[in-house]
């Protein structure tokens, strides 16, 4: 029996110059790594077919599936604030979207497949270790509930990349709800071309926002849109710990998904200034520049949509300014309200928002492990004795703002179980932590061994979760464990 995608692509359909068509380059000996089942029974796929050596050559672009139309997508993009005009797929081939089981459009693209038009000089292909990490730590973003694209099948190609040495070679099938991001838009509006921005857009609500089809202003409500999914998004990151790492507009998704896992990182010890991607040298993408970044690349997308909104500027950019101005609001208010879950406040009082900041700067005062303090003070709110304190240099600094958390909590109606409850439901207990990522990379890598990748895969998949036979993996690194610089891909 044959492995059957039920493709039925859209983005293809646009003209030629959305896009090049391209095949990806055969490889020699395709080994399938990781199969997501779930995700492909989801997508409509049989795992069982797609997990013969058949599934495998498709999912490392041997194989090119009956339906499929590959292309490249073209888009530019601010890269570290720093405009480059084409950049586009240079090393990932869109095969083609389907439909899945909740009637959602979703693209299957392959991630290392090979050279393309836009790759600039790359080979186009990606090392092993790369595609492992965004296949950990997407997947762990959506156990945890953040809007995401998925790694459906991580498979080496029995080839080797050349980086600063030889790597195995080896390919990620990522699903998206699209790849379509601000540089799209970026991309045809140095070039002045306003028609294809408003088949762009056009585009774009069909697929993602189809409640604006018949709004008297849908060039405007798309921006909003786009703005508030943002806003939330990056509120969500935030309240995880995580650094994405290379915020450029390129890898800004328009769908409001966390897209582009490179150099990406979850904290250990709460920094609001901590960056952990080694091209990150001025700190541009740092833990707490998130939010402003966010609106930053935002309003570039503004100035795309310009065009879309009025023929007199100043009339467009003022009805621009007035729409990105709400993502303040929209981001302070899924954060503000996200920060009162994790220490148990489930009615506004007055004071509030400056108890949780406290207990912010006291966290980074002492180096407190970002998760472990939140999820152990879940604990706190059933017994005295839990060590959240435990995770203060100091704890009397703990301490003292304990007492006057625990007079607030008093206040709620909730009782203690069901506090903790309630926060553990919202603070995991396992994240992707740094270490143990790269331990089980350099398993990979270095020893051909999956075990490792297989269990923290399995651990991440249940974060809220105590999971007693797994509690090591909650634990931080220790001092010669510590992950300090984490890397591109490319």
């Amino acid at each position: 029996m044959t492995v059957h995608f039920p493709f039925q692509n859209s983005y293809s359909a646009l003209p030629d110059s959305f896009f090049a068509r391209v095949a990806p380059t055969p490889v020699a000996a395709p080994r399938l790594i990781k199969l997501n089942r779930p995700l492909a029974v989801q997508l409509g796929l049989d795992p069982d077919l797609l997990e013969t050596a058949e599934g495998a050559a498709i999912l490392a672009g041997k194989t090119v599936p009956d339906g499929a139309d590959p292309i490249a997508m073209a888009y530019a993009g601010h890269q570290f604030g720093q405009f480059v005009p084409q950049l586009g797929d240079g090393r990932a081939i869109l095969l083609g979207e389907v439909i899945d089981k909740d009637g959602v459009r979703r693209d299957i693209q392959l991630k290392g497949s090979g050279p393309t038009p836009f790759s600039r000089r790359g080979d186009g292909r990606a090392a092993l270790g790369p595609v492992l990490r965004e296949y950990i730590v997407s997947e762990a973003m959506y156990a945890l509930g953040i809007p995401t694209t998925r790694s459906l099948a991580a498979v080496v190609t029995g080839e080797h990349v050349i980086r600063e040495t030889a790597l195995p070679g080896a390919v990620l099938t990522r699903i998206a709800s699209s790849h379509i991001r601000v540089g799209t838009f970026q991309f045809f509006a140095v070039r002045r071309d306003t028609e294809a921005i408003r088949r762009l857009a056009d585009h774009v609500i069909a697929r993602h926002y189809p409640e604006l089809r018949d709004a008297e202003r849908p060039y405007h409500e798309l921006l909003a849109g786009v703005v508030a999914r943002q806003a939330e998004l990056i509120a969500r990151w935030l309240l995880v710990g995580f650094i994405h790492g290379v915020m450029n507009t390129d890898n800004s998704s328009i769908s409001g998904e966390t897209i582009d896992y490179g150099p990406c990182a979850f904290m250990d010890a709460y920094n609001p200034a901590q960056v952990f991607s080694s091209i990150d040298e001025m700190g541009r993408y740092a833990y707490a520049n998130q939010p402003r970044i966010a609106l930053w690349n935002l309003t570039r997308l503004a100035e795309c949509l310009l065009p879309l909104f009025s023929d007199e500027q100043e009339k467009a950019v003022a009805e621009a300014q007035d729409i990105l101005g709400a993502f303040s609001e929209i981001f302070s208010t899924a954060y503000q309200a996200g920060l009162r879950k994790k220490v148990g406040l489930f009615t506004g009082r007055e004071g509030d928002d400056a108890l949780i900041q406290d207990l912010l700067e006291a966290m980074a005062k002492n180096q407190a492990d970002f998760t472990l303090t939140f999820r152990k003070l879940g604990d706190s709110a059933v017994d005295d004795s839990a060590d959240a304190r435990a995770q203060f240099m100091e704890p009397a600094a703990f301490d003292e703002w304990s007492g006057r958390w625990r007079a607030r909590i008093a206040l709620e109606p909730q009782s203690a179980a069901e506090r903790q409850a309630a926060m553990h439901a919202v603070n995991p207990a396992f994240i992707p932590r740094n270490h143990r990522v790269e331990a089980v990379i350099q398993a990979a890598v270095n020893d051909d061994d999956y075990a490792p990748f297989e269990e923290l895969v399995q651990v991440l998949a249940k974060p809220f979760e105590d999971q007693p036979e797994f509690a090591a993996y909650a634990d931080p690194p220790l001092p010669d464990q510590r992950v300090l610089r984490t890397f591109c891909g490319t």
